[in-house]
């Protein structure tokens, strides 16, 4: 792959939320090796004009589910429970989860988390180019007590699931007790998975868990956490409620994903314990105006009603008590419509900047991998955006389907050249 120099840009230094001018990028193989101002002189590289566009990091989605592809090929298996993809072939689920990669990407996601469904079989079809899409990081199935939101039984069904079961579609698998919950942590960590998710308290999409159940006891929770660390990585905890966070932060985990209904006091502890949030807001807003059509169930639709309004207000608290908020979507309905609404959504809430920054560098803090991820330096990989215009100023040129990003790149290879239109 030749050396390239990309020439006339801003440079949006997410850390700052400043554009930048006068700089130029040299990139070589997959990673930025220069970035200064003036001009950069390398022999046999090519140079590419951006035309005054905002050069700005490739963006992350820190929590995604790439196996809800049913939605492309027709909701068929909305039930009282958790909303899984339809009965597919696992060939004909593969198909439909590369057009979902391929839609991400376009819509310039270089970085996914996926908390829940996908494995490391769907990593490396990426890795190795037999999808185009996102750089993913993957938990495999999240593990869930019985009763508990991964548990896709109805109240009517009295059958107890297989060990098959999780692999049949769904996102978690069930365990109980401190034993089994080791096991399951140890197997999905041997099934490749990059971190573990554990549901931590009720769901809006499950059926027999109230929002404000407290899931699995505390030395479950513990032995979850230790069994992730001891293999080097983390947990990302479900949790709605004020009380399930702070469980959650007793027992370690590093991560929590939605937290609509946190209080100050579980604010204020997850700061100082330098946890992460993922507020997902855009996920519950499309259930609001499509959830009757899609055939929810009104139970589904109390429970995402009852969480909608402290969604904005998770977002205050956190930043009040210096916890970081990363880019989050969960959509399990046209993530390809809706996903880059979120950034608007955040927009009433938050400056641009801080918008920006919770799809970049703090996404990148998430996924571990700081400097290589979510900035423009020296050492990072080269994942870049050209956007027409500077989303610093108007956050809605991130938002539709990448129409405004004139030029994609993910580790310098170019995804999308829409720079001569």
């Amino acid at each position: 792959m030749a050396d390239t120099i990309l020439k006339n840009f801003g440079l949006l230094d997410v850390e700052k939320g400043k554009l930048l001018s006068g700089y130029q990028v040299l990139i070589q193989g997959k990673e930025i090796a220069r970035v200064e101002k003036g001009q950069i002189r390398a022999s046999g590289a090519k140079t590419i004009d951006l035309g005054g566009r905002t050069l700005m990091p490739g963006l992350i989605d820190c929590h995604v589910h790439i196996l809800f592809v049913a939605n492309h090929a027709g909701m068929t298996s909305v039930q009282t429970g958790i909303i899984v993809p339809p009965s597919m072939l696992p060939s004909l689920t593969t198909a439909y989860v590369a057009e979902l990669l391929r839609g991400l990407i376009r819509r310039g996601f270089t970085t996914v988390r996926d908390t829940g469904g996908a494995d490391l079989g769907h990593k490396m079809a990426v890795e190795r180019g037999l999808f185009e899409g996102p750089r993913l990081f993957v938990s495999g199935r999240a593990v869930s007590q019985t009763g508990g939101h991964g548990d896709g039984r109805n109240r009517a069904e009295l059958q107890e699931p297989c060990e098959c079961w999780r692999l049949d579609g769904n996102i978690a698998r069930l365990a109980d007790g401190v034993p089994e919950v080791r096991k399951a942590v140890r197997d999905e960590i041997r099934l490749g998975a990059d971190q573990i998710k554990m549901m931590a308290g009720g769901g809006v999409g499950s059926a027999a868990d109230p929002i404000d159940q407290l899931q699995y006891s505390m030395e479950e929770m513990k032995a979850i956490v230790d069994e992730a660390s001891r293999s080097h990585t983390y947990v990302l905890a479900h949790a709605y409620t004020a009380d399930a966070i702070r469980r959650c932060v007793t027992a370690g985990v590093r991560t929590i994903e939605h937290g609509n209904l946190i209080d100050d006091d579980a604010a204020r502890k997850m700061g100082k314990a330098g946890m992460f949030l993922v507020p997902t807001l855009v996920t519950y807003h499309v259930m609001r105006r499509e959830g009757k059509k899609l055939g929810l169930a009104p139970e589904m639709m109390a429970k995402n009603a009852y969480v909608i309004d402290g969604g904005a207000r998770s977002l205050e608290l956190a930043k009040r008590y210096g916890v970081k908020t990363a880019f989050g979507s969960d959509l399990f309905h046209s993530p390809d419509v809706h996903q880059s609404e979120e950034f608007a959504i955040r927009a009433e809430v938050l400056t641009n900047a801080e918008v920006i920054r919770s799809a970049t560098s703090i996404g990148a803090e998430v996924v571990r991998m700081n400097g290589k991820l979510g900035v423009i330096k020296r050492g990072a990989f080269a994942d870049l955006l050209a956007v027409d215009g500077d989303p610093l100023r108007d956050i809605r040129l991130l938002t539709g389907q990448g129409e405004r990003l004139a030029m994609i790149m993910k580790e310098g290879r170019i995804v999308k050249n829409a720079l001569g239109r």
